[in-house]
C-alpha cells in the first residue's frame, strides 16, 4: 500500500511534465521556409491577378477581394505555426471556409467552376516548373 501512495503524487507530475513537453515541441516548429513563403505569396498573386472570380460560402467575390480573405487566413495560421509550406497553406486555410465547412470555389472566364484546393494546386505546380526552368541569377 505504501508503495502505491508514493506512485499517485508523482502521476500527476509526470501527466504535467509531459504535456508541458508536448506542448514545447508543438511549438517549436520551425518557421517556414523562404521557399515556401515565396511559393505561398506568389500563390496569393497569381489569384490576386487572375480576373476569376472566388465563391466562398454561396457568394462570388472577384479576384482582389479573394486575395484579401485568403491574406487574413494566411496571417490567422502564420501565428499558429500552421503554414509551414504551400500545400498546408492550401489545405488548412485556401481550400474551405472556416466558418460553415463548405469548399471555396474558383472560375475563371465562361469555364466551369472548380474547387479553390484544385486551383491552387495546379498554380502551384505551374509556378514550381516555372522555377525549375528558369536559371538562377548572377
Amino acid at each position: 500500500m505504501t508503495a502505491i501512495r508514493n506512485i499517485l503524487p508523482r502521476r500527476p507530475i509526470a501527466s504535467a511534465w509531459l504535456a508541458l513537453t508536448l506542448l514545447a515541441a508543438g511549438a517549436a516548429q520551425a518557421a517556414p521556409s523562404a521557399a515556401a513563403e515565396r511559393e505561398i505569396q506568389q500563390l496569393m498573386q497569381a489569384l490576386g491577378q487572375s480576373g476569376c472570380q472566388f465563391e466562398r460560402n454561396g457568394s462570388w467575390y472577384g479576384s482582389a477581394q479573394a486575395r484579401e480573405h485568403l491574406q487574413k487566413k494566411l496571417a490567422y495560421l502564420r501565428k499558429r505555426d500552421l503554414a509551414d509550406t504551400a500545400e498546408l497553406f492550401i489545405e488548412r486555410g485556401a481550400s474551405q471556409s472556416s466558418l460553415s465547412g463548405k469548399p471555396y470555389h474558383v472560375r475563371c472566364g465562361k469555364g466551369p467552376a472548380m474547387t479553390a484546393a484544385s486551383w491552387l494546386q495546379a498554380k502551384l505546380v505551374q509556378l514550381r516548373a516555372a522555377a525549375r526552368a528558369t536559371p538562377p541569377s548572377p
